[in-house]
């Protein structure tokens, strides 16, 4: 079964850090352009970050550009996003995807999203 698992969500006072990790089973995030996504209580879901499969080429919402940091470490099959600064408008439900083309990923293209997690939550407050 193909699978993407979010942890690394929790809460953290604003000026803090989380590190959100996602995990694949069932197939190899080599081949995988991955991206965050996070939907905010009340609001619509909207792209964070999005790394590409090759070259580790990255892209950042401008709400979270200097803040986060998308990474892969393909030896253990997963994607992270280190969050630093966060605000309490960084609060929100925090999901992966995994497409296999770039363009999808990097223009936060949900739709083109082939994989989701099933997200985890980020709460940011003091």
């Amino acid at each position: 079964q193909l699978q993407l698992v979010e942890s690394g969500g929790g809460m953290v006072q604003p000026g803090g850090s989380l590190r959100l990790s996602c995990a694949a089973s069932g197939f190899t995030l080599d081949d995988y352009a991955i991206g965050w996504f996070r939907q905010a209580p009340g609001k619509e879901r909207e792209g964070v970050s999005c790394i590409s499969s090759v070259g580790g080429v990255t892209k950042y919402a401008s709400s979270v550009k200097g803040r986060f940091t998308i990474s892969r470490d393909n030896a253990k099959n997963t994607v992270y996003l280190q969050m630093n600064s966060l605000k309490p408008e960084d609060t929100a439900v925090y999901y992966c995807a995994a497409d296999m083309g770039y363009y999808y990923c990097s223009n936060f293209v949900q739709r083109g999203m082939h994989y989701w997690g099933n997200g985890t939550l980020v709460t940011v407050s003091s």
